[in-house]
């Protein structure tokens, strides 16, 4: 059978190994395995998200209100913008599905740091793009506007903060390095964290509203995975000016958000304080793990999210370390698949993260007896 030649080289996302397969190959009991690799919140979700969708499971055999009109109002009294301004997916990867096969033909190239979220270079991939990596573990604006210009990418990424380093910019570096983007070029600002980024440090915070407003070819993604709680629900959104939504919504399926998907999803955004909570928790407990660091001689990398990041050159290596700590039940991921001798943990709770301590200190202790 003949398919697209362009998937025949087409890399595949790799995902956190789920709880299950752990269950399976290691006969480990599901209730003594510690899920740290996919960021997504320990507290779960909002009670209140938790409550909608039991009162709403009756309306399962519906076709969702494809308007998502009630999400749509609660997120434009969150940002400021109007519905004109909005795409929902499922999750915000799937805007980036949406904005790769509007811009990427002919040719076309994406720019993106070399180290950062795969799918920006997946869905390149599956449209036949090419894709162009500034090096560096973090964002080095210099060095993505020098290869803008040389070049001439279609789509610029930048996520900030980013995934999966946890490292993020600054709003006002963002902002100066998108003014000197031809506006023909789509600028896709990834705010999957951005909640955690704007919690720890105000010259972090980026402002959806402000910034699709000052530049009309910008792209701002959110999502409901990460502080929301609702990584199993996949609902992510898209603000950007009305002709790059509209684009956008000739590329969008039908139904593409479940219907309890979309309660979940409104009630969360009613829960301010859920949020805030899970937050704080996470910057308290991410205190542990920079000390377990420290103590261990392992260099980290400043996170702006609800994971923290161990290099490990000097001190193991990072497929046996997460291998070691896989036998045990606890699920990190390892960074190696991106060039990155590196874990990344997310914060889990503090029973979580202290079985993460000790069988990591165990592991490393073996190792250098």
């Amino acid at each position: 059978m003949k398919f697209n030649p362009v998937i025949e080289h087409l890399k595949v996302y790799e995902p956190g190994k789920p709880i299950e397969l752990v269950v399976r190959d290691f006969g480990i009991d599901p209730r003594d395995i510690v899920k740290l690799a996919s960021n997504e919140n320990p507290h779960g979700c909002s009670p209140k998200a938790a409550r909608a969708v039991a009162e709403a499971s009756h309306l399962m055999y519906r076709y969702p209100d494809d308007t998502m009109m009630h999400l749509k109002a609660g997120l434009t009294e969150k940002f400021g913008v109007t519905e004109d301004n909005l795409i929902i997916g499922a999750g915000s990867d799937q805007v980036i599905e949406f904005a790769s096969r509007a811009k990427l033909y002919g040719g076309a190239k994406i720019l993106q740091s070399e180290i950062t979220f795969a799918m920006y270079q997946i869905y390149a991939a599956q449209c036949g793009a090419g894709v162009v990596k500034a090096p560096g573990i973090a964002h080095d604006l210099d060095a993505m506007y020098d290869l803008y210009q040389k070049e001439e990418p279609e789509i610029v990424y930048i996520c900030a903060p980013n995934n999966p380093t946890g490292d993020c910019l600054d709003r006002v570096d963002i902002e100066n390095f998108i003014e000197r983007i031809d506006p023909d070029t789509l600028v896709v600002v990834d705010g999957a964290y951005q909640e955690y980024a704007a919690f720890k440090d105000p010259r972090k915070a980026l402002d959806a509203r402000a910034l699709v407003e000052k530049f009309p070819h910008v792209l701002y993604l959110g999502t409901f995975s990460k502080a929301y709680g609702l990584g199993g629900m996949r609902v992510g959104y898209g603000i950007a000016q009305k002709e790059i939504v509209q684009a956008l919504y000739k590329l969008r399926p039908p139904f593409n958000v479940t219907t309890l998907s979309l309660v979940a999803a409104e009630a969360a955004l009613r829960d301010e304080a859920f949020v805030e909570m899970s937050i704080r928790d996470c910057f308290e407990q991410m205190e542990a793990y920079e000390a377990f660091a420290r103590d261990r001689g392992i260099r980290t990398i400043e996170s702006y999210t609800n994971f923290i990041t161990f290099l490990l050159d000097g001190v193991a290596d990072s497929t046996a370390l997460a291998d070691a700590l896989l036998r045990r039940g606890v699920i990190v991921r390892d960074l190696k698949g991106y060039g990155l001798n590196a874990i990344r943990i997310t914060i889990g709770t503090a029973d979580d993260n202290r079985r993460f301590f000790d069988e990591t200190a165990q592991i490393l202790d073996n190792e250098t007896a």
